[in-house]
């Protein structure tokens, strides 16, 4: 059997854990040096029997060790000792958009990054990397042996829009027109400025642009630039839930141009709506990750939501993801909490107004509109962060995760027990709130440290951590993968209909939204001019209403439940538009 070890080396402190590993390895007590100690611990995996002490009595859960799957191909990359391996790459195929689904952690970026020339792959021998021609020659019996050979003698063309789009600010001194203007090689700038609605921002800096405008500049960018292949990382990340479906349509507009198209994406119903086929990756976060072969859409996700491959017979989770919570009905949710008066807030440039509407006990309230519209600034009044100039927020208990990550720089145990207190040491806590959003592994490190993703699930445990009687949560789903995100939306629904409280939350991820709902509210109106709110009287309704302005249909998945955007077009889609009926139910 093969077998890996994983060291991460940001989690491991061998001067204050007293070399822990070292001390308990049977090897190394066998007089045999199977862990060495210096900035961090080594282990020597031709001599690791996998006893599973190390991983197990780790006080940082820093290390980990990896019986990998039979029957692997060769490794494509490993970035050093005791790190990251990755098998395989996604298939690129012409006329197609291959859709690629998987956890963070796994190596998705990795293969954006080896197919676009950005890594190049070292095929597991990272002291002494292979040369282009061993490299070629390893693959010339495959379709990636073909692609390396157009790539590494440059005559490829490539246009790659990067996951870390915050990184633009430092790369380009350039306006938003100067930039597009330079790689508009498709002729297609004033189409693009138009739909990705860049018109306002045309003259600013790229150093001043907001997460979502640097999006969507990065997209246009991607777009504009003429190329045999695309390639895009998470496009749907800071934007709002129209700008989603624009960013879509427009791929799915480009893929009709005879070119190939990859797209990472943790939004399924933007990815399902983008694909022709998916891709899983799976493995194990931070240790190794393997592409499976090509599906159909909706049997690649459903998949993927399974845990088990039947094509690879292989079950990479040993549970079932489960859309259960989908056909709850708001009419279970009776007893008034409390009522909120008419608010209203102007600024210099902006005014919102929120009619007055009610609250209701185990009730969970999704707010869903274009950015711009005062969804925030709605929650920091009810926060009390912002004064309203009419009406008076009541006097409630009030937690609140706004929408920023902000890190204290303390371990994430002691900022959960200064909040918790003596909660924090019952079961229910240590079921509900830590196992479910997998903080045990990292409730020794310092949140300073954490990743997006790990810091939001902590802060998103924090805010239900404080004793209230309405928690705001602002875009719980930001920097996390599918599985996480619904593991949230169990908890938030969970803790609300234990302790009988009411939530409000702010997201952009449509499948989220319909999952976790009970009712919606909507903000409409005129992004960076004015908003005001429609309370719908239900949940079908309030859907139904969003879905008509994003001019999309919903089906729902037979087998899974899983909500679905219907193919323009098609039989299901027509028939919903004509009953008015946007929504599955």
């Amino acid at each position: 059997m093969t077998r890996i070890a994983i060291i991460k080396k940001e989690k491991c402190f061998p001067t204050k854990c007293n070399e822990l590993c070292k001390g308990l390895c049977p090897i190394n007590r066998a007089g045999k040096e199977c862990i060495l100690i210096g900035k961090t611990a080594k282990i020597e995996e031709s001599l690791c029997v996998g006893c599973g002490i190390c991983p197990l009595r780790c006080p940082y859960q820093a290390i980990s060790i990896v019986n990998l799957p039979e029957k692997l191909e060769e490794q494509m990359h490993r970035f050093g000792e005791n790190s990251f391996e990755l098998y395989s790459l996604p298939l690129v195929k012409q006329n197609t958009v291959v859709g690629v689904i998987g956890r963070n952690g796994i190596g998705k970026t990795t293969a954006l990054n080896i197919l676009a020339g950005v890594v190049k792959p070292n095929l597991g021998n990272y002291k002494n990397p292979p040369t282009d021609k061993e490299i070629i020659a390893k693959f010339s019996k495959k379709w990636i042996g073909t692609y390396f050979t157009k790539l590494f003698a440059n005559k490829m063309k490539i246009s790659y829009k990067p996951q870390r789009v915050e990184l633009l600010k430092e790369m380009f001194n350039d306006t938003v027109k100067d930039l597009l203007k330079r790689v508009d090689e498709r002729e297609q700038f004033d189409v693009l400025v138009e739909e990705l609605e860049l018109t306002n921002i045309l003259s600013r800096s790229i150093k001043d642009l907001s997460g979502g405008e640097l999006q969507r500049v990065a997209i246009a960018a991607c777009m504009l630039k003429r190329a045999e292949v695309y390639y895009f990382d998470e496009p749907a990340s800071f934007l709002d839930i129209s700008h989603r479906i624009k960013i879509a349509k427009l791929i799915r507009k480009l893929a009709e141009e005879n070119v190939s198209i990859i797209v990472i994406e943790h939004d399924l119903a933007t990815l399902d709506y983008i694909s022709d086929e998916i891709q899983i990756v799976y493995g194990k976060p931070a240790c190794y990750g393997i592409f499976s072969q090509s599906k159909a859409v909706r049997r690649g996700i459903n998949e993927y939501l399974d845990g088990f491959l039947p094509d690879e017979n292989i079950r990479f989770r040993d549970y079932s993801i489960k859309y259960a919570h989908t056909v709850r009905e708001s009419a279970t949710i009776k007893q008034l909490a409390f009522e909120i008066p008419t608010l209203i807030k102007k600024f210099k440039d902006f005014s919102l107004e929120i009619k007055p509407g009610r609250l209701h006990k185990q009730e969970i309230l999704t707010i869903v509109g274009a950015n711009g519209l005062g969804k925030s600034t709605f929650l920091k009044l009810l926060a009390k962060e912002l004064k309203s100039e009419t009406g008076e927020v009541p006097e409630i208990k009030i937690s609140y995760k706004p929408q920023g990550l902000e890190a204290e720089d303390k371990k994430v145990i002691d900022y959960l027990q200064d909040i918790a207190g003596n909660e924090y040491d019952s079961g229910w806590y240590k079921q509900n709130i830590l196992e479910k959003l997998n903080i045990n592994d990292i409730l020794n490190n310092n949140m300073s440290e954490l990743s997006g993703g790990e810091l939001q699930k902590v802060l998103v445990a924090g805010c239900l951590s404080k004793e209230a009687d309405l928690f705001l949560i602002d875009e719980p789903s930001a920097f996390i993968d599918v599985e996480d995100r619904l593991a949230i939306a169990e908890v938030i629904r969970d803790f609300i209909q234990k302790n009988e409280t009411t939530a409000i939350i702010v997201d952009h991820d449509i499948q989220f939204i319909d999952y976790i709902s009970d009712s919606i509210l909507v903000f409409e109106g005129i992004p960076g001019k004015e908003g005001n709110v429609y309370w719908s009287k239900n949940k079908e309704e309030g859907m139904n209403r969003v879905l008509k302005f994003l001019d999309i249909t919903y089906r729902q998945d037979k087998e899974t439940h899983r909500p679905r955007i219907n193919k323009p077009g098609s039989q299901l889609d027509s028939e919903q538009r004509k009953s008015g009926k946007y929504y599955y139910k």
